[in-house]
């Protein structure tokens, strides 16, 4: 059996055999395949009641779903930066964003509705929720945040995964893809001037959202809850 170059490892060098690699690539290709299934369970039951929406409410309140998983890369970079033990526990339990996904609607009061709905669901389970529309980052960001516990059934057994699931308008949606976009420009060195720019635009964005709301009222009556669920 070749044993490969030695690789370092916290400062330590270790050397691998070919197999001892091939069974690590495996076992984390086996552990993200697990948050691709748990994504696919919230996935499934957002289009679920998307379409009951549109056949119960002639309503739709949804205007576009984004999910993703995070790359093997991206992992290693977040396990190394928040120095969290490189094992699969260790990860699932301190990394909850690993699977994520992004519901944006046309509404605020659609944002903590569909968080309602989902979240009351038997077999999810709320672990953590940030409301950053009650209460805005001080940068302007603004969106409902939610780490939910889904089940998944292997060939092996029930898997619990976390999922992040983002709840927002498409004004907060439009914002914080521009905010992304400029911090990456300025590699995080964003200007003074500009950052209170993109600040003001927040504003702007939740005084749109607040008109359009007003607006979507008078034409179709009174509309759900506000926002009640601070973290």
């Amino acid at each position: 059996m070749t044993t490969l170059p030695r690789l370092s490892i916290d400062g330590e060098s270790v050397a691998f055999t070919t197999d001892e690699l091939r069974e690590m690539r495996d076992d984390l290709q086996r552990f993200i395949l697990e948050y691709r299934f748990g994504l696919r369970e919230v996935e499934t039951k957002i289009a679920i009641l998307r379409e009951e929406f549109q056949h119960a409410h002639a309503y739709n309140p949804i205007e576009h779903v984004t999910s993703r998983v995070k790359t093997p890369d991206s992992i290693v970079d977040k396990v190394t930066r928040k120095a969290i033990a490189p094992d699969f526990d260790s990860i699932r339990e301190n990394i909850t964003d690993i699977a994520g996904v992004r519901v944006t609607c046309s509404f605020v009061h659609d944002a903590y509705r569909l968080f309602d709905l989902l979240t009351q669901q038997d077999d999810v389970e709320l672990r953590l929720v940030k409301d950053y529309i009650a209460d805005p980052k001080p940068n302007g960001y603004k969106s409902l945040h939610a780490i939910v516990d889904v089940p998944v059934f292997l060939s092996t057994g029930r898997v619990t995964v976390p999922v992040e699931i983002q709840f927002r308008t498409i004004a907060m949606d439009f914002w914080a893809s521009l905010e992304h976009k400029i911090y990456y420009k300025y590699d995080s060195q964003v200007p003074t001037a500009l950052l209170d720019e993109l600040k003001d635009a927040a504003d702007t964005a939740a005084e749109l959202d607040v008109k359009m709301e007003r607006l979507h009222r008078e034409l179709h009556g009174p509309v759900g809850r506000g926002p009640t669920v601070l973290a």
